[in-house]
């Protein structure tokens, strides 16, 4: 297989992971015949200093041409003033938009030997897999008015929450097709006793369950708060969670909670089509940046998800996947995989934990 792939490093310990997860590509582009063709383009915080926007239009050209994305993360303190008018989250909401990238795939598996680092008692997180499916282009981060206005002698604030049926639907559909796959349950998670988009919401989930395609998979409600509680003392009851925006953007941090770190988990942003927009889910970490102290591991998760998703090539995903258990198997940890008391002297950076990927490869 020939595929182009734009590499979007962006800020903090970004470059840092997106270099592991390209070296990853090329070592499965070698033991499995592909030719993978790179092409590196700026986006959020850096976008902003050297072409004063968060998404140059050459970043979104390239993005629309190429097969799939890979992006590491974007802003920091530098880009934290809340009064700008330009800030580098800007960049990946807009590539979102524009790409029409309405689900977010957030996987949370807890790899056995890394139990002790989550707070968890290790018997709760005993066989947790879970799949969030988290919509992406609608809800209080797209709804439109969004104001701040003067008020007598006061400020006042204004955003949106609103949805249509049809964006509803289609996440909503995407998690019953996912879920045919696996343990055949979705949770729909709302706000249906206060919010009316959360009754819609609850109200179309209801309709995509009695549909023909999503025959023998079962659907159950569930509210936000409640789902917030049932993710800590009973993780392993879920199998496919969708939610709305915001929401799906709390629980799934709080979900990340059960692997240890948020440096392990991946994420998959997919529309209609198969180019995908793959990232790990933590931040940029600028007070680690620059010290090969960043965890390679979700963008390395992420290169699997762009595999499989973007790319039909479930073999080699699965390697990549095997790859990584592999070396944790074997001890490979950085600081944040390293439990309380553990033995920190075996700590890697972030190149040698890329490395011993690649060696399980």
């Amino acid at each position: 297989m020939r595929a182009s792939i734009v590499l979007l490093p962006g800020d903090g310990i970004g470059p840092e992971v997106v270099a592991q997860g390209r070296r990853v590509l090329e070592r499965v582009g070698g033991r499995f015949g592909h030719r993978f063709e790179f092409a590196e383009h700026l986006v959020g915080g850096a976008a902003i200093d050297r072409a004063g926007e968060p998404l140059p239009k050459e970043t979104l050209a390239a993005c629309e041409r190429a097969d799939a994305i890979l992006l590491g993360a974007v802003g920091g303190p530098r880009w934290d003033d809340p009064r700008a008018t330009v800030r580098p989250e800007q960049g990946l909401l807009g590539l979102r938009r524009a790409l029409g990238l309405y689900a977010n795939l957030r996987p949370v598996r807890v790899h056995p030997a890394l139990a002790a680092t989550s707070p968890l008692k290790a018997d709760r997180l005993e066989g947790v897999d879970v799949l969030f499916v988290r919509e992406l282009t609608g809800g209080l981060y797209f709804g439109r008015p969004r104001l701040r206005e003067r008020v007598g002698e006061g400020t006042r604030a204004v955003d949106t929450l609103e949805y249509t049926d049809a964006e509803i639907r289609r996440v909503v559909r995407l998690a019953f097709r996912l879920a045919q796959g696996r343990r055949k349950l979705v949770t729909s998670v709302d706000k249906a006793n206060v919010l009316e988009s959360s009754r819609l919401w609850r109200e179309v989930a209801g309709e995509v369950a009695r549909e023909p395609a999503s025959e023998g998979v079962r659907l159950e409600h569930q509210l936000v708060d409640s789902c917030a509680m049932r993710l800590v003392t009973s993780p392993r009851s879920f199998d496919v969670v969708v939610t709305e925006n915001m929401f799906g953007d709390i629980l799934t941090d709080e979900a990340a909670v059960l692997a240890g770190s948020l440096g392990l988990l991946p994420s998959a942003s997919l529309g209609d089509g198969s180019r995908g927009l793959y990232e790990p889910i933590h931040g940029s970490a600028p007070d680690i940046a620059g010290k090969g102290l960043a965890n390679p591991l979700g963008t390395i998760g992420s290169v699997a998800m762009l595999l499989r998703h973007s790319l039909g090539l479930d073999e080699e995903a699965r390697a990549v996947e095997r790859a990584v258990d592999a070396a944790i198997e074997r001890g490979a940890r950085t600081a944040d995989m390293v439990s309380p008391g553990g033995d920190r002297a075996r700590e890697l950076s972030t190149d040698a934990m890329g490395a011993a990927v690649c060696e399980s490869l």
